[in-house]
């Protein structure tokens, strides 16, 4: 079945309060798989594919902030919305422009910037290089790139084995991502910034983190909550970056309680 082209796939699942649900780089709404079986007795679950990913890959939205959550805001219902990695700069940049749509954010291990800046104010991101050395990495040797990504993204955990597995799982189970979708999520990641709004957010906040990620240092989380208003902070002890595969019972839990409150 075609899609307008600039709409974006949404699964709708569960039942309950509306909650959205966005991806990290190069994987699709269904990697949230473990956390939405403990969710959808709970919440109405709307799971996003981004520009160029899963379901969405003929989509001609752009993979940058506005225009995807201008593209997703119409097509979800007014909710909360909780973004995981890349993700996370969206539903942040949603709660700071569209209180009035996504009136409570959660975020699961993301950050407002990702990178290191040069001056040292920001140091837990990591290395600019690291994202430069991904896109080099995409135009020499695709897969073997989106492979490592994987690996690091589990590496850490307490339960590293079974976290790569089901993000190789996932990582091609909607097709390929396109090159330019990746390209634009590097970039994103690399250069966007957005501590600015974290002191008039209006939206409270939920910041997840896992202890063990090397990718988005847990202290970055840390600070992030701390110069947003009514924001919670909480260290997943034997985590890594994709918690919600590990320890998707303990994610649901603190979401469900946040937004409950």
């Amino acid at each position: 079945m075609s899609m307008d082209a600039n709409a974006l796939h949404v699964d709708v699942v569960g039942h309950g309060p509306p909650l959205v649900l966005l991806h990290g780089w190069a994987m699709h709404g269904g990697v949230f798989a473990p956390l939405v079986e403990c969710l959808r007795g709970h919440h109405t679950l709307h799971l996003v594919d981004l520009p160029g990913h899963g379901a969405s890959h003929d989509s001609a939205v752009p993979l940058a902030l506005e225009p995807c959550v201008e593209a997703i805001c119409a097509q979800v219902p007014t909710a909360p919305w909780c973004g995981w990695s890349l993700g996370g700069l969206f539903a942040l940049h949603a709660a700071a422009t569209r209180p009035q749509r996504v009136p409570r954010l959660a975020m699961i291990c993301a950050s407002p910037r990702f990178v290191r800046d040069g001056d040292g104010d920001w140091k837990y991101g990591v290395s600019k290089d690291i994202f430069r050395d991904f896109a080099t990495g995409l135009r020499e040797d695709y897969r073997g790139t989106l492979e490592r990504f994987v690996a690091l993204e589990a590496f850490g955990s307490d339960h590293a084995k079974d976290e790569l597995r089901a993000l190789r799982q996932q990582l091609f189970a909607r097709g390929a991502p396109t090159a330019h979708a990746l390209a634009d999520g590097l970039s994103l990641l690399e250069t966007t910034d957005l501590r600015a709004v974290l002191p008039s957010l209006p939206a409270g906040s939920l910041w997840l983190g896992g202890r063990r990620d090397r990718l988005v240092d847990p202290r970055a989380m840390r600070q992030a909550a701390a110069d947003a208003p009514a924001a919670r902070f909480h260290l997943l002890e034997h985590a890594g970056h994709a918690p919600f595969l590990t320890h998707a019972r303990e994610v649901a839990a603190h979401l469900t309680g946040f937004l409950r409150a």
